[in-house]
């Protein structure tokens, strides 16, 4: 008998487009718009992100997560220049030297973090490790909100390593494929996390929050977006039909869409974590602050899911990643949580 592969927790990626999102889709299927981000509403959705945040800002929206973090690191960065980041963070293990090509050639430096975190000690050494013209000048940090390990920077953790950065002359760059999950998970406002805290420029993800093929690029320093548009166009980035991508950012930050979906994704990651936890030989391995759960798992286990049909990654962390996304239901969890039993 065949199993039908279930990939419910695989990634927050492998689920389908929102309801709100496609209706989006949908309503800006009518008559005729100008081209290329000139219409009206693209317009709305970028005045929907400055009220948002609280702040005046520059959005562009781009295709995926890859292309907004290297194009904005590109855009704080010199080709002489380096990028501090996590020796876990996307843009290091997960991007195929994009960001390095895009800014033709800026070095990535990896500092050591703890539960995910960038660790501000390690970070102030790396900055400081050398000042001569043949080592690369450290010009942007880089923090991934959530983390990779899916535990969530607080305000303060956020502003001292903004301030670290800043008094070296550096910019603060801020990975938010998870941003909502993140905001979610977190007491603080969506300013209070990001500009308030000195970050410069957020990657804001749009896609694993139930939309379709759309990231944002928010820079709160709007200095830094300077010519970036021409990054965009260069880089196969411009949609040509930008209302279909802003309609569907419009939405989402209207009547609080974007934290109904993000909450229950992150209340069904404690549901998950919860039940394994009461697993005999199940270990929780990291805080769950947000929608990721990561597990280490008997073998026994292991297999017998997998030979039920989940598909789950075993990589960073040391364990197995259990993802919940906007369309997990708890049904999904209870019926996982039954087969690890099994």
């Amino acid at each position: 008998m065949s199993i039908t592969s279930k990939y419910h927790f695989a990634s927050d990626n492998t689920s389908g487009i929102c309801q709100e999102a496609w209706q989006a889709l949908e309503e800006s299927n009518q008559g005729y718009h100008p081209s290329y981000g000139a219409d009206e509403i693209t317009a709305q959705a970028c005045e929907r992100f400055r009220d948002f945040f609280e702040t005046d800002c520059e959005v562009f929206f781009v295709f995926n997560g890859t292309a907004a973090n290297s194009l904005s690191l590109a855009s704080l960065c010199q080709s002489y220049h380096s990028v501090i980041c996590s020796d876990l963070a996307h843009v290091e293990t997960d991007e195929c030297g994009a960001p390095e090509f895009f800014s033709n050639g800026s070095k990535l430096l990896t500092a050591r973090s703890l539960l995910g975190k960038l660790d501000p000690t390690d970070v102030e050494r790396l900055i400081t490790h050398r000042t001569d013209l043949h080592y690369p000048r450290p010009r942007a940090l880089s923090l991934s909100q959530s983390t990779e390990l899916g535990t969530v920077y607080r305000a303060g953790e956020i502003a001292g390593l903004c301030t670290l950065a800043k008094g070296h002359g550096m910019h603060v760059h801020m990975d938010g494929a998870r941003f909502f999950n993140a905001l979610a998970g977190s007491t603080s406002s969506p300013a209070e996390i990001t500009w308030k805290a000195g970050v410069d420029v957020l990657c804001c993800g749009g896609t694993k929050l139930g939309m379709a093929v759309t990231e944002a690029v928010v820079f709160f320093d709007k200095a830094l977006a300077r010519d970036f548009e021409y990054r965009c166009k260069q880089a196969g980035q411009l949609c040509s039909k930008m209302r279909f991508i802003s309609a569907q950012w419009l939405r989402m930050l209207t009547d609080n869409v974007w934290q109904t979906h993000a909450s229950r994704a992150n209340r069904l990651a404690r549901r998950l974590a919860e039940g394994l936890g009461n697993i005999p030989g199940v270990q929780i391995l990291y805080p769950v602050d947000a929608n990721a759960v990561f597990a280490r798992l008997p073998e026994s286990i292991k297999t017998g899911l997998k030979a039920r049909g989940w598909q789950f990654y075993s990589f960073i962390g040391g364990g197995s990643r259990l993802m919940c996304s906007w369309a997990t239901t708890e049904a999904d969890v209870d019926a996982f949580l039954e087969d690890a039993r099994r």
